[in-house]
């Protein structure tokens, strides 16, 4: 049988394919990273999980594929997770690619690459839902139709290091950005 940690990582696992072992690290928050190495070797050594791209990612086996926008959005994720349970998040239905509690408020989490900013009309505001847009350089979220519930936008960017960083902006920051000089 295994420990709730150890169900956590194989459920998180399942629902989202790949994820990099520093995400899954990260995930199980209250335990440190040397307890967390721990409950990743032992789920190895039970072959319920595997390392892919030479362990740079985990997944159930060593034939799943990454999914990239699901990893930006875990990235966005991980920057709440001391606040959001760990069953309090799930895949969301496209074009959303993350759903997760955050006390009595759902985010979605929507990650946009560069010429799909009309993907934002498919989003479909609900109450007490707001939205998280990740996009690849922030001046491409003056172009979007937002949705008429909150949004936040984020960028993630690596900047040649294992974890990213994730920075936030309201609104009011893009179109503080986007004013034209008089």
């Amino acid at each position: 049988m295994l420990l709730q940690d150890e169900q956590n990582v194989v459920r998180w696992l399942s629902q989202y394919g790949a994820l990099t072992r520093t995400q899954v690290i990260r995930m199980l928050k209250d335990k440190t990273p040397a307890v967390a190495e721990k409950i990743i070797k032992n789920l190895q050594r039970q072959y319920l999980i595997a390392t892919i791209s030479d362990g740079y990612y985990l997944g159930l086996d060593g034939m799943c594929k990454p999914e990239q926008r699901l990893i930006l959005a875990v990235w966005v994720l991980l920057k709440f997770i001391d606040k959001v349970d760990p069953m309090a998040h799930y895949p969301a239905v496209y074009p959303s690619q993350l759903f997760f509690l955050k006390g009595d408020v759902g985010y979605e989490v929507v990650v946009l690459y560069e010429g799909e900013q009309h993907l934002a009309k498919l989003l479909q505001p609900q109450e007490d839902l707001k939205y998280i847009i990740v996009v690849p350089h922030i001046r491409i979220a003056a172009e979007i139709k937002l949705p008429s519930s909150p949004c936040l936008f984020a960028t993630v960017d690596y900047n040649g290091k294992d974890e990213p960083e994730v920075s936030f902006y309201s609104e009011e920051d893009i179109n503080e950005r986007t004013k034209v000089p008089v």
